[in-house]
C-alpha cells in the first residue's frame, strides 16, 4: 500500500509505533512514528544514546525491530529479502572500511558485482560516480585507498553507497572523523550531489550546524523518543521544549537581530547576472530568506527597485551557526 504525505509528496520510508529494546531492559528506541518523503535530505540528531543510529539501523535491518512496523515504498521491511533490502539501500559510514587490498574501481563495484552487472556497465558507472564527485577516474580507479586523503576516502565512501543506484541512502555520522574544511567541503558536495541524484537521503549527525546545513527536515531525538520534527527554520525559531532550546541554543533573538543588509554581499548594480537571479526586498525577514533559500541557490538582495547585493545559502548557514556558537558560549 503506497502513501503520500500531507502535502502530497510520495512517502518512501515510514515508522508506526517502532522500539527497540534490548534483554538488558535498555530501550534504545521508544514508539516512534515519522515518515520521510521521496527526495528528501531527511536528518536524524540528537545526543549520544539518544537512539539516532539505531533508528537508522533499523531501516535495512542490520537492528531487529522489537515492536512496530517500518514500511519501505509502502511494504513491511520484514517481507522483503534481506539481500535485496541492502543492495537497494545504500550505506555510509563514519569509518569507511574501504578494503585496503582492492582498487578504488574495485570497492565501488562491490554491490553492482553482486548484482551480477556486466563488466562494461560497472566500468562506466565507476568512471560516471567519480566524475560526480570530483575524482578523475583516470587517476583514482587504479589507486589503493591508502593512497587516498581521509576527505577522498570519504568521497569513494559515499559513491560506493550509489554504484548500484539505490533509491535510498543511509548516512551515519559521515563526516564526523574529518577536519573542518574536509568536513565543509563534503557537505558541500553532498548539497550539490543530492540536487542532481534527488535520491532519499536519511542522515544522522550530532551536529546542529551540519544539520541546519543540510536538512530538509530534521528530527531530534532523546532518550530514544522524538521530541521536535519540522524543517530547520521551525526548529530554530519554534524550539518547543527546554530540551531544544539547551540543544540547539538560545535563538530567541534569531529573528529581532535579524539584518539582511550586513549579511548579503554587496554588488555592482551593473552586473548582468543578476537579471537571472531571483530577487527578495531588503526587508525581508529571516524566515521569508530560509523559505526562499529552500529553493534557490542564490538571491539578488532588492533596494528601491535595485539589486544591491546577493545571499546565497552558505552565507546564510555561516549566520545560523555564528548565531549557534554564540548560543553555545551563552550556556557555557
Amino acid at each position: 500500500m503506497l502513501s503520500y504525505g500531507e502535502g502530497g509528496e510520495f512517502v518512501v520510508i515510514s515508522f508506526e509505533n517502532v522500539s527497540k529494546k534490548y534483554r538488558d531492559g535498555t530501550v534504545a528506541v521508544d514508539g516512534i512514528d515519522f515518515t520521510v518523503n521521496k527526495g528528501e535530505f531527511f536528518v536524524l540528531i540528537g545526543p549520544s544514546g539518544s537512539g539516532k543510529t539505531t533508528t537508522l539501523k533499523m531501516m535495512n535491518r542490520l537492528i531487529p525491530i522489537s515492536d512496530g512496523t517500518i514500511y519501505i515504498d509502502g511494504k513491511k521491511i520484514s517481507e522483503y529479502n534481506i539481500h535485496e533490502l541492502r543492495w537497494n539501500i545504500g550505506y555510509v559510514l563514519q569509518q569507511i572500511a574501504l578494503f585496503p587490498h582492492m582498487t578504488i574501481e574495485e570497492n565501488i563495484a562491490i554491490v553492482p558485482e553482486l548484482k551480477q552487472w556486466n563488466k562494461g556497465k560497472i566500468h562506466e558507472r565507476v568512471t560516471e560516480l567519480l566524475d560526480m564527485v570530483g575524482l578523475d577516474p583516470d587517476v583514482f580507479r587504479t589507486r589503493k585507498p591508502s593512497e587516498l586523503s581521509g576527505g577522498e576516502q570519504q568521497r569513494v565512501g559515499v559513491v560506493r553507497a550509489l554504484a548500484a543506484d539505490p533509491d535510498i541512502i543511509l548516512m551515519d555520522e559521515p563526516f564526523s572523523a574529518l577536519d573542518p574544511i574536509s568536513r565543509d567541503k563534503l557537505q558541500e558536495d553532498i548539497i550539490h550531489l543530492q540536487k542532481t541524484i534527488k535520491k532519499t537521503i536519511v542522515f544522522v549527525t550530532h551536529d546542529m550546524k551540519e544539520a541546519i546545513k543540510l536538512a530538509d527536515r530534521i528530527c531530534l531525538m532523546n532518550e530514544g523518543k522524538i521530541v521536535q520534527l519540522g524543517t530547520p527554520n521551525e526548529i530554530i525559531s519554534n524550539p518547543n521544549t527546554d530540551f531544544v532550546k539547551d540543544f540547539v541554543g538560545d535563538t530567541s533573538t534569531f529573528g529581532s537581530q535579524f539584518n539582511l543588509e550586513a549579511l548579503m554581499e554587496s554588488i555592482d548594480t551593473e552586473d548582468s547576472k543578476l537579471e537571472q537571479i531571483p530577487t527578495i526586498s531588503i526587508s525581508a525577514t529571516l524566515e521569508e530568506v530560509v523559505k526562499q533559500l529552500s529553493q534557490h541557490d542564490q538571491l539578488a538582495v532588492d533596494k528601491n527597485g535595485k539589486s544591491i547585493g546577493v545571499i546565497d545559502r552558505k552565507m546564510l548557514i555561516d549566520y545560523f551557526s555564528s548565531q549557534l556558537v554564540e548560543g553555545e558560549d551563552r550556556h557555557v
